[in-house]
């Protein structure tokens, strides 16, 4: 199975592409200054200490007869220190850099302030009782064997779970010391995330499939802690119980999280330059250049709108976006200038918190514009420029750094694109200089790209949507330089000082309803008969926020601010 019929270990080497190679950033990692825990290169989560692996020891790889170049390799943590104990597996394609990690695991040294109820809990760790043969060849050749993988679910003892899953290159049970169990209160539920093997949709149709799999509770407040293994099952059906868990973060501490000091080191050298493109005119502004240009506090049932303190001290703070305040630009002379922003004061405006269970931490950069530009429409070689669709006072954009905590290695870069975004790892960046990446915003729509290019919101096989153009320019704002930390909750009160505006909760911008649809009926009846069917499906489909102005709430309304970024 999976084209191991007339696989022989001994020719695995021509078969198979050869296996990807580690990768490593530009430039070495600074010594970051001095702190508790932070890339020390353990993280305590309580009664465990976890450390991170990413040196591997090949096992198998898989090659599926459509195409020998995508092969998926298993591998076993390697360089495992003394006293810790592996936890399962990794598996990833070979299409890309080897780049990932998987933990291992170890009893943290009881204090000596346990009281008797600690002292007398059943061990963190335990050996598995058995395993059980998830998937295996059927073929019956002892011969081929060797050329194939077997996959074992450890089967943990009453009172602890499995937390992934042990591949062989022989029929032979794993050892019951190779794996431990970790008890069941120490763990948190994980959920399958990327599709890395799928078996069933090949000529091979075997129902097999293997994912990478992350905590099902994530965000600041999330103690799942993600351990790099994998999931895989010979159930063609939904899945319900995956059989595996990940860590829980019981250490109220948060001991991995860098110190102050550390999380300016840390922007210094990776905060990345965001390029506007070559043709923007809505470029970014400070907040305080903003308020200070005009910028007017406008009340429901009121019509005169107050001028805004350059700190937004006057500004209601806190409750929820209840429709009674909102912020609008002066109907003055004034109201052009601030729409093109002043690139000369922006910067980014910085939230860090924990991420996956506080292995990781978050950096997350936001950007303000005072306004968003109209769309254009692509139809095909068309673009058809909109005069009032998609443009609004306010626009907060962001995108956010994913910091490893063992080692203070970005991991890879969320990039925010309006309604959603998507994570890019380290390896898939470009750099501008050292270990600083480079962040593409799109022209009038200011979303985040990871390289420059023309991205579709729509339809990109029938080339129909809305355009998003990123381009390198001389527009550019430094973010390890220009920026203020706005907010990191873990430090404790005090340590960070949260500005007046962040805490306001309303609309950086009036609503104004108009009716979009006109203008739109007006571009599909200047189409080609062929277009129009599938433009007026496009249209339809379209975000809510282009059929009106509405402006944007401020970060703190954002559910990433709390949750994980939408992936």
């Amino acid at each position: 199975m999976f084209g191991c019929k007339c696989f022989y270990w001994k020719k695995l080497s021509d078969l198979f592409p050869p296996e990807p190679e580690p990768f490593s950033l530009p430039d070495p990692i600074p010594q970051w200054p001095p702190g508790e825990g932070f890339a020390s290169g353990k993280v305590s989560l309580g009664e465990i200490e976890v450390f991170k692996i990413n040196r591997f020891e090949f096992i198998w790889t898989c090659s599926l007869p459509e195409d020998k170049k995508k092969c998926v390799t298993f591998y076993k943590p390697a360089g495992i220190p003394d006293g810790f104990h592996s936890i399962g597996h990794y598996c990833q394609s070979n299409d890309k850099p080897l780049h990932g990690f998987v933990l291992v695991v170890r009893e943290a040294d009881m204090p000596e302030t346990a009281d008797v109820l600690e002292r007398v809990k059943s061990p963190a760790l335990s050996k598995p009782l058995d395993y059980t043969l998830v998937w295996s060849p059927d073929d019956g050749n002892e011969e081929i064997y060797g050329a194939c993988g077997y996959f074992w679910l450890p089967q943990p003892p009453e009172g602890y779970k499995a937390m992934g899953f042990l591949v062989t290159n022989k029929p032979d049970k794993p050892g019951l010391d190779e794996v431990r169990c970790v008890r069941a209160d120490l763990t948190d539920r994980c959920e399958t995330y990327t599709l890395i093997l799928n078996a069933i949709t090949t000529s091979l149709n075997l129902p097999f499939q293997v994912w990478t799999t992350r905590p099902h509770h994530r965000g600041m407040m999330g103690k799942g802690v993600s351990v790099g293994t994998f999931f895989c099952s010979n159930d063609l059906g939904i899945v319900k119980d995956l059989h595996i868990r990940c860590l829980k973060n019981l250490n109220p501490k948060l001991s991995g999280m860098p110190n102050l000091d550390q999380i300016h080191s840390l922007i210094n050298h990776y905060g990345p330059t965001v390029f506007f493109h070559p043709e923007e005119v809505y470029l970014p502004s400070s907040v305080s250049w903003f308020f200070k240009s005009g910028a007017l506090l406008y009340k429901s049932g009121t019509s005169v709108g107050e001028a805004i303190d350059g700190s937004g001290s006057n500004l209601p703070s806190g409750g929820a976006n209840d429709g009674q305040f909102w912020i609008d630009l002066p109907n003055d002379d004034r109201r052009e200038i601030i729409t093109h922003g002043n690139l000369e004061s922006a910067k980014l405006y910085v939230h860090v918190k924990p991420a996956l269970g506080g292995i990781f931490s978050d950096i997350a950069m936001w950007v303000f514009c005072p306004f968003n530009g109209p769309a254009t429409i692509k139809v095909g070689p068309l673009d058809i420029p909109l005069s009032k669709i998609g443009q609004h006072v306010g626009d907060w954009e962001h995108f956010t750094l994913r910091i490893c905590n063992f080692s203070g290695e970005l991991w890879s870069i969320y990039f925010s694109q309006h309604s959603g975004g998507k994570w890019v790892d380290a390896y898939d960046l470009e750099y501008i200089e050292g270990n600083r990446a480079i962040v593409y915003s799109s022209k009038s729509g200011h979303a985040s790209y990871p390289h420059p290019g023309t991205y579709l919101q729509g339809s990109d096989k029938l080339g129909v949507g809305i355009r998003n153009d990123a381009a390198c320019s001389n527009l550019s704002v430094d973010s390890s330089v220009h920026y203020e930390l706005v907010s990191a909750e873990y430090l404790g009160d005090g340590v960070v000082t949260e500005p007046c505006w962040l805490n306001f909760m309303r609309e950086w911008g009036p609503t104004i309803v108009y009716n979009s649809r006109t203008e739109l009926d007006k571009v599909i009846s200047l189409l080609p008969v062929m277009f129009k069917y599938s433009v007026e499906n496009i249209f339809s489909k379209f975000p809510v926020e282009l059929y009106g102005e509405e402006g944007p709430t401020g970060p703190k309304e954002k559910n990433n601010w709390v949750g994980d970024e939408r992936s």
